[in-house]
This record gives structure tokens, sequence and C-alpha cells, in this order.
């Protein structure tokens, strides 16, 4: 066969004859600290095709795409990368042995005889992959929005016949939603009003030009007891199409074959893992394990080098086994902005160590509370995409460095990333006076695509 199957939580199978190339292959073990599993198994035969495929391509670092269960099975593949500034992802895998190929930033790649990719990178260091097999596009964007890239992808949707968008779509707990009020009491996410999703999509893939829009990048369920109460939010296969009514794109299935020769699709309909609720400490977390003298000091010397924060909020303090510990950021008092994270040791201590504080967030066990003027937006912008995004993943710690990490992709398109930088930053100002779960939210989210593809 020539084409490709979508399976598992992100995972596009490309064929040419035989399997060539898988993305973010999340095929074995948790997520998040054990929080994540996946929604729906892997079927024999897609598993064998995966672990078949000469290349695998990782989008970005968090473990439902770069899982490390899943790269132990994977460890004879070539990886593809994209081209990040700061390169820490194809650092740390050939620190580890793995063999590892950058590819050039929105250059096509050739894999096979009728199979090519281009990758393009983009400043949350997350990354898009645009496959050619046998002349049909699939755009994956998975977790991201192709930012400072918009208008180049579509000018290349544009030259093909057959197009697919992939990408994630949800009610929204693939966020950080644990939140809770300073009465102790969870404030509830704006997933909780499961909005309509089709008209997000329809939007999406109206402005991209595609032909076809498939469902992705969403299929997990959470399995840890202090993390299970976030499945109310998560999105049913069903909930897609509600609302959807394009006349120019074609909804199609989560999870299916579609041959890249005929133009026919078949469904794929892999089993759901209910799964069993695991307890905390599967994954080394006791709750009442508080922080030792080395733990204290290695978070002091993390937030110390986060100079992103000064100016930001005044401190930041962990409630671990039932004791506080509060670091001062910069000049304490000065911006009303506090914030309290409850979590256990185990993955605290984890988190800062392998640097990947996002995935405490978007695991949804730790709890946070806010403290005086943060907004709308909640975390955002005062604390990610700063310490997540740019000093984790990016290596930019300080104003200056992440100037110049900034300027790293502001050069490789000029003109498109300032427009996109200005557009950007009109839409973090909405968010900061507008509450998430409000219809006018998404009303303004509404017409903002609309606008977009008014626009082009």
């Amino acid at each position: 066969m020539i084409g490709f199957d979508t399976i598992g939580n992100a995972t596009i199978i490309a064929y040419d004859g035989e399997p060539v190339l898988a993305t973010d292959p999340w095929i074995a073990g948790s997520a998040y600290f054990g929080s994540w599993g996946l929604s729906h198994e892997i079927p024999a035969e897609q598993e064998a095709a995966i672990l078949a495929c000469p290349y695998v391509w990782f989008s970005h670092g968090h473990p439902d795409h770069l899982n490390h269960d899943s790269l132990v099975r994977l460890a004879d593949k070539t990886v593809l990368l994209a081209d990040h500034v700061g390169g820490r992802i194809a650092r740390d895998l050939r620190e580890g042995g793995v063999t590892v190929r950058v590819l050039p930033d929105r250059e096509w790649v050739e894999l096979s005889r009728a199979i090519k990719v281009m990758s393009i990178a983009d400043y949350n260091q997350d990354s898009l992959l645009l496959i050619d097999i046998n002349g049909r596009l699939l755009v994956n964007l998975n977790d991201g929005s192709a930012l400072g890239a918009e208008r180049f992808v579509q000018r290349i949707i544009k030259e093909y016949q057959t197009s697919f968008l992939l990408r994630l779509f949800s009610y929204g707990d693939a966020d950080m939603i644990n939140y809770i009020g300073e009465d102790g009491v969870r404030i509830p996410p704006a997933a909780a009003a499961k909005r309509a999703i089709g008209p997000i999509m329809q939007g999406f893939a109206e402005f991209y030009g595609v032909t076809h829009v498939i469902p992705f990048s969403c299929f997990h369920r959470y399995q840890r007891t202090d993390s299970v109460w976030a499945n109310d939010y998560t999105t049913p296969e069903e909930a897609f199409a509600e609302g959807f009514d394009s006349q120019r794109t074609i909804l199609l299935p989560a999870f299916i074959r579609y041959d890249c020769v005929r133009d026919t699709w078949t469904p794929l309909r892999p089993a759901s893992l209910s799964g069993t609720v695991r307890a905390p400490e599967e994954f080394g977390d006791d709750w009442s394990e508080a922080l030792g003298a080395d733990d204290k000091k290695a978070l002091t010397d993390y937030f110390s080098r986060l100079k992103l924060l000064e100016g930001e909020l005044d401190a930041v303090i962990f409630s671990v086994g039932g004791h506080e510990y509060a670091l001062d950021i910069g000049q304490s008092g000065k911006t009303n902005r506090s914030v309290t994270f409850a979590v256990p040791r185990h993955s605290l201590m984890q988190a800062v160590e392998h640097r990947v504080f996002d995935d405490l967030l978007i695991g949804n066990f730790m709890r946070t509370t806010l403290h005086g003027a943060w907004g709308a937006s909640y975390l955002y912008p005062h604390f990610s995409p700063l310490v997540p995004k740019y000093a984790d993943n990016g290596g930019a710690h300080t104003p200056r460095e992440l100037a110049q990490y900034f300027a790293g992709y502001r050069a490789r398109s000029p003109l498109e990333f300032l427009r996109h930088r200005l557009e950007a930053r009109t839409i973090q100002t909405f968010r900061s006076i507008v509450e998430p779960n409000s219809p006018f939210f998404y009303a303004g989210k509404k017409t903002y695509l609309a606008l977009r593809k008014l626009l082009g």
C-alpha cells in the first residue's frame, strides 16, 4: 500500500509499499509521571508497522509524543527532528546513543520514492511536519499552530488537490487545568463547558484550505488516583462532528487507513482502553513525603537561574508533604502575583532535574493556586511559556538570552514572523481580559477564525 494510517495519540504511519515513517509513536508506558495512558489500544498490525519503520519523527518533547518507554523499543530507528534553536532534544538523544537527523527548516527531504517530508520548527519548541505521500499532502500540526509559518503552509497546501489537516482539537484538558481557589475549592476549567469542537475544526481547516481534517493528538486518559477527576473533561470521539458543517472540507474519523493511490479510506477501530486506576506510589509519588535539604537547594538553584520571571511574579511556593517552601523571585512585592504548587516530592524533583516542569502542569495532579493579579489567562503569560518553553526547552533563562532565542526564529522568515508576533500579542491581550470559559471568549474565538479565513 501507498498511503497512511492514523492511530494512537498522534501517530501517522506512512507507507510506500512498506512502512517508512511513524510520527510521535507513543506505543508503550505512561506519560506525565504516570498521569496519562493511551485512550485506545495500538492494534497489532499498526504496532508491527511502527516497529518496522526506518524513520520516526518527534514533534516536541512532551511525553505523549516523545515517550521514553516507547523510545526504548525504537532504538534502532533514525529519529527525525525539526531544527530548533538550542537543539536540546537532538543533543539529549544523541548523548543517549540515538541516531538523529535534524531536518533543514522548510525544505523537502525524500524518505522513499513516494514519500517526502518538510519540517518547520516554531518558537514554542514544537514543530509541524508536511508529508507528501504520492502527491497527497498531510499537514501534521500535532499540538501546535504553525506559529509564524501559517501563510507559508497555506501556499504549500494550495499546490495539492488532496490535503489533510491533523491537529489537536479538544475541550481543552490537555493543558494545566488543575487550579485551586484560595478557598481550597477547584476552579472549573474552561473544558467543563464542553462547547462544540466542530466549528473550531472547521475554522482551522477552511483557513488553511485543506480538503480533509482529522482529529488528532488528543487520545489519552487520566489514570492516577489524583488525576482521574480530569477524565470528565477529555473529548469523546463522537464530539468532533458536533457543529461541523463545512461545504469545503471533509471531516474524517480519528483512526483510519487512507490509500493514496485510489483515494479511498477505511476506518480502523482500535479498542477503547478503560484501564485500571493506578496509585501515585506506582510512579514514586508519596504525597506525605517532605522536601529534604538537597531538594530545597535544587529548587533554589533551578529558579535562581530563571531571570525571565523577575518582574512577572514575586514568589513561587511549593507545598510538599504538608510543608511550604517559598522562593522569592527578584524583588518580592513588586507585581502582586505569586503561585503555590501543591505537588508530590518525587515528581517535582524529577521535573527540576530533567527540566520538564511542563510535565507537572499537564499531568494535572499538581494543584495550582494563584495569589494576586494574574488575570483571566491564569499562568499565561507570567509563568508559562517562560519556564516550560523558553527556559527548560529553549535554554533561554535571561531577557538577553530570550531576545537571542527569538532572533534565531525570526531570521528564518522575518516578515511573516513579525506579523505573527503582532497577531499573537493581540490574542494574548484578549485572553488576559476575557474569562476562557465565558460565552464571549468562544464568540471571540469564532470571530477570529472567520477573520483569518477572510483575510487569508
